[in-house]
C-alpha cells in the first residue's frame, strides 16, 4: 500500500507488495523490491537500488549526496541487500568517483536510531550499529560486527568479521577479525568470545582464536612475526579469516 500523500518520482520502480507511509519521498532512480515497508516522513534518493523485505523506519535518509568536498554531483549509487532493519533518523550517503562509486549494505542488518554510513562504505551481512554509531567514507564492516551506541569509525578503517566495537570508542586503526575494542583511541581487549559461541563456534575454534590473539598482541611480537608464528597454528577456516584480516589491513591494527 501506497500513502497518497507520499511522493514518488515517475522513474522509481516500486514493487507490487511495498508499504510507503504517509510524506515519504522517492526520488529519481530509486528501486526498492518485494516486501519492503518504508514508514513516514522517509527519504530515499537515487541511485538507490534496494532489494527485498527491508524495513525503514520514520525521518531516515537513504541514498542522499555526501557532504565530502570531492564530491561534484558525479552518478554514484547505493546498494542495499535483503530484510535490513533501519531504524529513526539513520543516514546512509552514496558512493564517490574516488573509490567504486557505491556504498554497500548487505543483508540482515540493524542500523539502530541515528546512526550514520559514510560515502563508500561496504557494511558485509548481519552488522549491528547501536544508537549513534557513526562510520567514516570508505569504512569496510566484516560480517557479524558489532558497533556500540556513539562509537565512532576514521575514515578508510577496516572492521573485522565477529569484532565487537564498545560504546563511545574511538576507531582510528583497523580492527581483526574476532577482536573486542574499547576506549578512545580503541583499544584491544580480548577476543569475542560469546560472540563466536553464539555463532556456532566450536570450543576448539575459540581456543585456537584465542591462541592467535595472544600471539598478536600479548607475546609482544613485531606484526610479521605475529603472523608467521599464527600461520603455523592451524590451518582452520576460523584461523584463516584471522590471518585475512590482517593482510587486508590498509591503516594499521590497532594495538
Amino acid at each position: 500500500m501506497i500513502h497518497p500523500s507520499a511522493i514518488i518520482d515517475p522513474s522509481a520502480k516500486i514493487a507490487d507488495n511495498v508499504t510507503i507511509g504517509p510524506w515519504t519521498f522517492i526520488g529519481a532512480d530509486v528501486e526498492i523490491g518485494a516486501g519492503c515497508n518504508i514508514a513516514s516522513h522517509v527519504v530515499i534518493k537515487g541511485p538507490t537500488v534496494m532489494g527485498s523485505g527491508n524495513k525503514i523506519y520514520q525521518f531516515s535518509t537513504i541514498g542522499d549526496d555526501t557532504p565530502d568536498k570531492k564530491y561534484n554531483g558525479e552518478p554514484t549509487k547505493l546498494i542495499i541487500g535483503n530484510d535490513n532493519l533501519i531504524r529513526e533518523g539513520v543516514t546512509i550517503h552514496r558512493g564517490t568517483v574516488q573509490d567504486n562509486s557505491e556504498t554497500v549494505i548487505g543483508n540482515n542488518n540493524l542500523l539502530m536510531a541515528y546512526a550514520h554510513i559514510g560515502h563508500d562504505c561496504v557494511i558485509g551481512d548481519n552488522v549491528i550499529m547501536v544508537n549513534n554509531a557513526s562510520i567514516s567514507g570508505h569504512v569496510h564492516v566484516g560480517d557479524w560486527a558489532i558497533l556500540s551506541g556513539y562509537s565512532l569509525v576514521h575514515q578508510f578503517v577496516h572492521i573485522g568479521a565477529h569484532c565487537f566495537v564498545g560504546p563511545a570508542a574511538f576507531v582510528y586503526h583497523d580492527i581483526p577479525a574476532y577482536v573486542t575494542a574499547f576506549g578512545s583511541p580503541a583499544e584491544p581487549r580480548t577476543i569475542n568470545r560469546e560472540g563466536l559461541k553464539r555463532r556456532g563456534f566450536t570450543a576448539d575454534q575459540i581456543a585456537l582464536i584465542n591462541q592467535a590473539y595472544k600471539l598478536l598482541y600479548r607475546r609482544g611480537l613485531q606484526l610479521e612475526e605475529a603472523i608467521k608464528s599464527i600461520s603455523e597454528i592451524s590451518d582452520d577456516p576460523a584461523i584463516k579469516m584471522f590471518l585475512t584480516s590482517l593482510a587486508h589491513s590498509t591503516r594499521g591494527i590497532i594495538r
